[in-house]
């Protein structure tokens, strides 16, 4: 099987160190994605590998919090984070481009997964999976352009 995946790059003119700075802040999320409101770090965490945070999620159908756990914490490179510790990896690459920088949002959904989702959701969960699949093709370049907006009017 194929897990689902999906990635999306801007450039932005701000350096790889500000904008990994940006990204890496869990709660300022709400500021550019369509679907994470807020973010917070467990009590003393922060953006480190291992670090845990919650993300506060909101659809027009519904209103969630998932437990997110910090995978990778390479400042000005890379920052991701797996949702449940095994369901997704969500992740930002940056790379120096000119004056500025080239951001790549990814999206993989994990075999740990696509376990918790037939466990989960049963018969519904080939949906459910396709439903979060078409969300991260329209959130991630949401998600980029209005980190690039806020990046650019802040720089």
């Amino acid at each position: 099987m194929t897990l689902p995946s999906h990635a999306d790059s801007i450039y932005i003119e701000r350096s790889p160190a500000d904008l990994y700075a940006m990204v890496s802040d869990v709660t300022r999320m709400g500021e550019w994605s369509p679907v994470t409101k807020a973010g917070r770090w467990d009590d003393g965490a922060t953006a480190e590998v291992g670090a845990w945070f919650f993300g506060r999620n909101e659809t027009p159908d519904a209103t969630w919090e998932t437990r997110c756990q910090i995978v990778a914490a390479d400042p000005g490179r890379e920052f991701a984070f797996v949702t449940l510790g095994t369901v997704a990896r969500w992740g930002y690459s940056f790379e120096a481009t000119g004056a500025g920088t080239t951001v790549t949002e990814s999206w993989e959904f994990l075999p740990g997964g696509i376990d918790f989702f037939r466990e989960r959701f049963g018969d519904d969960a080939d949906r459910q999976i396709d439903e979060r699949l078409e969300r991260a093709r329209t959130g991630i370049p949401q998600t980029l352009a209005e980190l690039k907006a806020v990046a650019e009017s802040t720089g």
